[in-house]
């Protein structure tokens, strides 16, 4: 699913946030139709006038019908950062309950995760089970694992994308990029026929930003058919050892989605 920006319905999730509030400036400026998902209608109050504003919560699959109604695509932005209390509910369950709202229908996916998605410190692990949501589903996608954000130099712009699991020192010296270049490869990966299936660590290095960012998805290796995981992610969380709940709802989203295809 390779889709024309043009008149296409694109939902944000975290629109109001640091990164989703640049997702909305991307999108618009790439031609979308906006949508963002906001959980208080005063927040939505900052955007231009053209974004269409959905009150709705995230922790409560019901609440979203009106948000993914019609919908063609979805950027996912939310997170908790670094709060393991909330990250159940909203970097992992806000995916799932959307998941279900779409009660089968087909959207392309963009999903923001973090680097060290995999290092099972912290809330990653919820990260990842939000990974697995997206690649049960069968929808088409890409998932994006930025690393430190706004750290880069003024001349640091250059878009690095890599994969395979690493050691991290858990600062700044594991990689950074600019909160503007997240939201710009996450709304440009949408109709990108060489970012489909993908899952990747976004970096930056000295250089100007490139013009074309399919020369720079291409390389990478796309995500194992039927796979849970990424593409060269370490098989460091088996499935049966996962909480019951947690296998409970990726079967949910699979057998939804099949029955709907």
């Amino acid at each position: 699913m390779v889709m024309n920006e043009a008149q296409l319905t694109l939902l944000i999730v975290g629109a109001t946030g640091s990164i989703g509030r640049f997702v909305v400036a991307a999108a618009l400026e790439h031609g979308f139709a906006v949508r963002a998902l906001v959980r208080d209608a005063h927040r939505g109050k900052a955007f231009p006038p053209e974004v269409d504003v959905v009150v709705g919560d995230l922790t409560r699959a019901e609440t979203l019908s009106k948000a993914v109604a019609g919908i063609d695509a979805v950027v996912f932005t939310q997170g908790t950062y670094g709060n393991p209390s909330g990250a159940e509910a909203v970097d992992y369950g806000g995916v799932r309950n959307v998941l279900v709202a779409l009660q089968g229908h087909k959207a392309r996916i963009a999903l923001m995760t973090a680097i060290g998605a995999t290092d099972r410190k912290g809330s990653h692990d919820w990260k990842r089970r939000a990974e697995r949501l997206v690649r049960a589903s069968g929808l088409p996608y890409t998932i994006v694992r930025p690393a430190w954000f706004d750290y880069n130099e003024a001349d640091q712009n250059r878009l690095v994308m890599l994969q395979g699991d690493k050691p991290l020192a858990g600062n700044p010296s594991d990689g950074v990029i600019a909160r503007r270049q997240i939201a710009e490869v996450l709304v440009r990966s949408l109709s990108s026929e060489a970012a489909l299936g993908k899952t990747f660590e976004l970096h930056s290095e000295r250089g100007p930003e490139q013009t074309d960012f399919d020369p720079v998805f291409a390389p990478l290796q796309a995500d194992p058919p039927d796979a849970l995981d990424g593409a060269r992610d370490l098989p460091n969380m088996p499935l049966d050892s996962e909480p019951a709940r947690i296998v409970a709802d990726l079967e949910n989203i699979r057998t939804g989605f099949e029955r709907r295809a």
